[in-house]
């Protein structure tokens, strides 16, 4: 399959001037936990093993309200892979990893009225330091060709860690002629050569990027807070781009240092669970996104489907449309049919939004009750 729909359906830019566009989550930690993907490598290699779980992750998020079915194409440049993936069953290649993720991105796209992104990476060449700018441009290149040979919608770069990086990255996907979002993974202190937040985006801007933002590595507070750094150095530039959030699920306000991220912290991989954002979480989160100014909104590692439903669900009068299963009650009054009558009484976003959720475990309980001088 090469095509997700008519000609006539609406592209990125258009729906991003008409509103909002929601976003997918959570691929490559979500299929690691469900079985299909090995925590380290953290690749791509499942659309190829084991297609139809990547389909059912892609259906679960259009389902949940996603506008956008992303490529699960991370880390799938040749030399990433390859690198990677030298141990593994000779049939796994870039390649072929690639053209199945468009595939099946684009199978489940055309069930609704979602778009395509070829989603991008950083290089090992680059961050290695052992490839010219022209050898790295070439790794987005080859990978790029897939992508527009498939007919996605439009090209996204995520996961830089360094500005310059991602400005090669954006002046080769903008020379395809299709739209240009580009993401970095950074904090309100900047990449990870210093390079703040409001300057990487005006960077990213004028090496041609529609959209600009942030994703990975921070929870919503600190992903909003780089952002906001973003939206003034745009506006300072007089640049009027599109701004893009996709903050992983899990609270990590307490890293000590940027730039770091999630990656750092004691629990990841394995431990995670804790710190886990609650959809109520997310429900504050795409309501500060959007009256931010951000207008495409999502999630990167630990966003499930359930996240990304109470995006579309907070923000259904903005979009204009509910999601199924939900078009009959407006977000929480679903609890209205609960057999369990004190669930009546939790039908208000008052309730769940003042909530302060407890951690059900006995260690915790016993710090609550001591008197810490912190």
């Amino acid at each position: 399959m090469a095509s997700s729909g008519s000609s006539s359906r609406k592209g990125l830019l258009e729906r991003l001037a008409e509103g909002l566009v929601v976003g997918d989550g959570s691929f490559v930690m979500t299929l690691e936990k469900r079985g299909y993907v090995l925590a380290g490598n953290w690749t791509p290699e499942a659309c190829v093993q084991y297609p139809d779980a990547v389909r059912q992750l892609h259906r679960e998020f259009l389902r949940a309200g996603a506008d956008v079915m992303q490529t699960f194409t991370f880390w799938a440049s040749e030399d990433r892979l390859k690198l990677k993936l030298s141990d593994q069953e000779s049939d796994v290649n870039w390649e072929s990893v690639n053209e199945v993720a468009c595939d099946l991105a684009h199978e489940v796209a055309a069930e609704g009225d979602a778009l395509v992104a070829g989603s991008v990476s950083s290089v090992p060449k680059y961050e290695d330091r052992t490839g010219t700018k022209e050898e790295i441009q070439n790794e987005f290149r080859k990978q790029c060709d897939v992508f527009i040979r498939k007919k996605v919608d439009f090209l996204l770069g995520e996961f830089f860690a360094y500005t310059e990086e991602a400005e090669w990255a954006v002046e080769v996907m903008k020379s395809y002629g299709v739209p240009v979002a580009c993401t970095m993974r950074v904090g309100v202190a900047g990449d990870e050569m210093g390079v703040a937040p409001a300057e990487s985006a005006v960077r990213l801007a004028r090496a041609g990027a529609d959209v600009v933002g942030v994703n990975c590595c921070y929870d919503p507070d600190i992903a909003l807070d780089a952002i906001a750094k973003m939206k003034t150095g745009l506006e300072e530039a007089g640049l009027k781009n599109y701004l893009m959030i996709q903050p992983v699920g899990f609270h990590t306000q307490d890293l000590k240092k940027e730039p770091a991220g999630y990656t750092a912290l004691p629990e990841f991989p394995f431990a995670l669970e804790p710190r886990a954002l609650t959809r109520i979480d997310v429900h504050k989160y795409a309501r500060r996104a959007y009256d931010l100014g951000v207008r495409y909104i999502g999630g990167c590692c630990g966003f499930e489907p359930h996240h990304i439903r109470a995006i579309a669900e907070e923000l259904k009068a903005e979009r204009g449309r509910g999601i199924p299963g939900a078009d009959k009650f407006e977000n929480f009054e679903g609890l209205r049919r609960s057999h369990i009558k004190n669930q009546h009484k939790r039908t208000t976003a008052e309730y769940w939004l003042n909530l302060k959720p407890a951690a059900g475990r006995e260690w915790i309980n016993k710090l609550a009750t001591l008197d810490l001088d912190y």
